[in-house]
């Protein structure tokens, strides 16, 4: 299956059980690409799989084929699933919002779909991986927005949201316990912006990509 970012990469969709399966490899790629103190580690996979019990969730991955496993390799990721109140971060984002611009939470969450992880393995980044799996990720939803946050920067994972018409609600925020790293809460109409070639639309997969 060719998906327009070059020979050899597939992306495909996960359910949740699968998803699951594959978050061992998934920690390996957010481990290199974000280089996480040791000791959020855990927390962060422990977050991941609580996430995968939410509402509406789906998650894509990017398989390089060939080399030393015949099922491939996973290089990237991606998932969110559907904003509302209750949720962690929709709560935290939302309030300060609200205090800042309060036209804004309704305009930008009231129907938000909630991507809580794009990442690329570093030694795959710069060819469209990240483009691919966002844009493959947001494509089937049916929520009128999106939403994610990044560190705030001018770093490739900025300059790729904007580009996919993401813009800046909060340019500069910090998580409570996190007050030494500002984030960026970008929010975005669906459908997103696309890049061409699109990837074509893939069937979902059981980890190891096999069967």
């Amino acid at each position: 299956m060719s998906t327009g970012i070059g020979t050899g990469i597939e992306l495909w969709d996960l359910s949740a059980p699968s998803f699951l399966h594959a978050v061992p490899a998934f920690m390996e790629i957010y481990r290199a690409a974000m280089d996480p103190p040791a000791d959020q580690v855990q927390g962060r996979r422990a977050v991941m799989e609580r996430h995968s019990t939410l509402p509406r969730f789906h998650a894509v991955a990017a398989i390089a084929l060939g080399g030393t496993d015949p099922g491939g390799t996973a290089v990237g990721f991606a998932y969110g699933f559907h904003g509302h109140g209750g949720q962690w971060w929709h709560d935290v984002v939302t309030e300060e919002l609200r205090r800042r611009d309060p036209t804004a939470v309704s305009a930008w969450f009231a129907d938000s779909f909630e991507i809580a992880e794009v990442h690329v393995h570093p030694r795959w980044q710069g060819i469209g991986v990240g483009r691919a799996v966002l844009e493959r990720l947001a494509a089937a939803r049916t929520e009128r927005t999106a939403a994610l946050s990044t560190r705030t920067g001018r770093t490739p994972a900025h300059r790729l949201y904007t580009s996919a018409g993401f813009v800046a609600v909060l340019p500069e925020f910090s998580f409570p316990g996190s007050p030494d790293q500002p984030f960026t809460i970008m929010a975005a109409r669906l459908p997103l912006r696309r890049s061409d070639p699109v990837p074509p639309a893939g069937r979902s997969r059981a980890w190891p990509w096999t069967g």
